[in-house]
């Protein structure tokens, strides 16, 4: 799938707490979803949690098999199942850089 055809979505595609990410990219490349959430804050405005393991894990890319929805600013949501790849990042710069490869490598799928 071409890059100009990738449709990049408003809502954040993963995690049941993504409504507590600051970041979050959620792109349909070519049948999947590609996701991308980080900078979590549960607690209050000055404490960011890391996400899933590894110490300094404060965002991650998780890649799933994409459904059609009737949402007309989500048309694709992730199935629900298991996920096809996920990497963990440090900072904002590496997750939107990993977002991308992600996205270029699923689009040609």
């Amino acid at each position: 799938m071409k890059k100009d055809k990738w449709i990049w979505m408003g809502h954040a595609g993963h995690l049941c707490v993504s409504s507590m990410c600051r970041f979050h990219l959620n792109t349909y490349v070519g049948g999947v979803i590609v996701s991308t959430v980080g900078e979590y804050f549960p607690y209050n405005e000055e404490t960011m949690v890391t996400i899933g393991s590894g110490d300094k894990s404060f965002y991650e890319t998780m890649v799933f098999k994409a459904i059609k929805t009737t949402h007309k600013c989500c048309p694709f949501g992730q199935f629900s199942g298991e996920d096809l790849e996920c990497i963990r990042y440090e900072t904002a710069e590496e997750a939107h850089k990993g977002h991308l490869k992600l996205c270029r490598k699923w689009s040609k799928k």
